[in-house]
């Protein structure tokens, strides 16, 4: 393993994953979570103690670190450098699905919507329509209405 070339008033400036993002970046190969938090551990002094209590936090934050990778076997990587030729899926519930329509279909889609239609749909409200409310004023007697 090579020595990790960084000062020590900028470890104490960094997170796990930042310094877990220079040691892989470093080091040029990929690791097992333990090996790297073991690295982490070693850099910023930490004790056996902490690094038993840390270990499931360290695993969570590499989770959610998209700069991260997690490999077959357990290895852990800079998502950098598997990117080339590799198809990454992410679930994003916000995202919403492409769809694809067959020429057939996108001619029935042309026909029965032309964009040249005026109609109002349920959500538009015209002037006239609220001409019949009354507005009630939480201040009024019940039997003054």
């Amino acid at each position: 393993m090579k020595k990790i070339e960084i000062s020590q008033e900028e470890l104490e400036m960094m997170n796990y994953n930042d310094i877990a993002y220079v040691i892989l970046e470093q080091n040029g190969k990929k690791m097992k979570i333990t090996e790297l938090f073991s690295e982490v551990c070693k850099l910023l002094s930490l004790d056996e103690n902490q690094y038993q209590s840390h270990i499931a936090d360290f695993f969570e934050i590499l989770s959610t670190d998209k700069r991260f990778i997690m490999l077959n076997d357990g290895y852990w990587d800079l998502k950098v450098k598997h990117s080339k030729g590799m198809v990454i899926e992410e679930d994003d519930e916000d995202e919403d699905e492409d769809i694809v329509l067959d020429e057939e279909d996108s001619e029935e889609v042309d026909t029965i919507y032309d964009g040249d239609d005026e109609s109002t749909s349920d959500d538009d409200v015209d002037d006239d329509d609220l001409a019949d409310l009354v507005i009630i004023d939480d201040g009024d007697d019940e039997n003054n209405l």
